[in-house]
């Protein structure tokens, strides 16, 4: 991969956490050790538990102080995969710090926090995010699809040492999807994991976006209201439900997308690359495409579908429909 054109930085994008936040992508697309059935981005194409310096970490500094005068709230290591699959990642934190006073916040899984050089990595960053999405192994291995080498009890104990070892602020977010985590089951045990994390705060999500899986609905925000309130004292919902019904979507990168696949079938890196888009920003915008019927998937390569013969308004005037449940 040609670092000269790849973007790891992405924004600053609005979080209701964060405020604006300046995302820093460090590894290559879908490269995670999960495959989530509820991954806004798809499926995982390279499930690993290697860690390495997937991309040149002067790159990305150098990439990073060009977008240091957007003057972000926090800059946040997140991303299109799981960001402590990168090796130098305390190194760049570090560095980071010796450049700006913007707080730096990691988003991870927290599938690889039982790795002691992991949890060195994230000592020295200003707030840790990690997720919990199911309380026991069957509905671990059912909703996160880990790598192999990965025990839902590895992943709990990691979560659980870490919030020992580290002394600024630890948040976790509990992802619930309906039917599979809202059990009354299942609610118990993540509320007997989350007792053993002690964290500082927890925020209660679920799908708000197409998710991998076709099959993954969101909670009601009555419910997740009352599991919030049952799972942890001053429990937050973060789901932001205006994204079901009500997506802003840049409507000019989507009209710029469809020129270029007019033009010749591309794949998500070509659009990418040819429009200067993040792969984040890029997907999304296909899942806007998609579910207008304005596009196709075949193989790798998306395509135009032909118009009909009487063409309707332009899409691009109207807010974008919800997805059907």
């Amino acid at each position: 991969m040609n670092s000269e054109n790849t973007q790891y930085i992405f924004g600053p994008v609005p979080s209701r956490r964060l405020g604006r936040s300046l995302g820093v992508d460090l590894v290559p697309f879908k490269t995670c050790s999960y495959d989530c059935i509820y991954c806004q981005l798809g499926r995982t194409t390279n499930k690993t538990i290697e860690r390495r310096e997937w991309f040149p970490m002067d790159s990305v500094l150098r990439q990073l102080k060009d977008k240091l005068s957007s003057q972000p709230d926090y800059i946040t290591l997140s991303g299109s995969g799981e960001p402590t699959l990168y090796s130098r990642c305390g190194e760049l934190i570090g560095r980071i710090k010796q450049i700006t006073n913007i707080p730096v916040a990691v988003l991870t899984n927290g599938s690889l926090l039982w790795m002691p050089e992991v949890r060195e990595s994230l000592k020295c960053a200003d707030l840790v995010i990690p997720s919990l999405d199911a309380g026991s192994e069957t509905l671990f291995r059912y909703i996160n699809r880990p790598h192999p080498e990965i025990s839902f009890e590895k992943m709990l104990d990691g979560l659980i040492t870490f919030r020992k070892d580290y002394h600024g602020p630890y948040w976790l977010e509990v992802f619930l999807a309906a039917g599979l985590s809202t059990t009354d089951k299942e609610i118990e045990n993540l509320k007997s994991a989350i007792a053993l994390i002690q964290p500082d705060k927890v925020q209660i999500n679920t799908v708000t976006r197409p998710p991998a899986e076709p099959f993954v609905e969101p909670v009601p925000g009555s419910q997740l209201e009352r599991i919030a309130s049952h799972l942890f004292p001053n429990a937050e919902v973060i789901a932001d439900y205006r994204a079901i019904s009500q997506r802003h979507e840049c409507l000019s990168q989507q009209e710029d997308i469809l020129m270029l696949l007019k033009r010749r079938p591309c794949t998500i890196e070509d659009i990418s690359n040819g429009l200067g888009m993040h792969r984040n920003e890029t997907v999304k915008c296909i899942q806007a495409l998609l579910s207008k019927k304005l596009i196709t998937l075949t193989s790798c390569y998306y395509r135009p579908l032909t118009p009909p013969a009487q063409s309707p308004p332009s899409p691009f005037a109207d807010p974008v429909r919800h997805r059907p449940r």
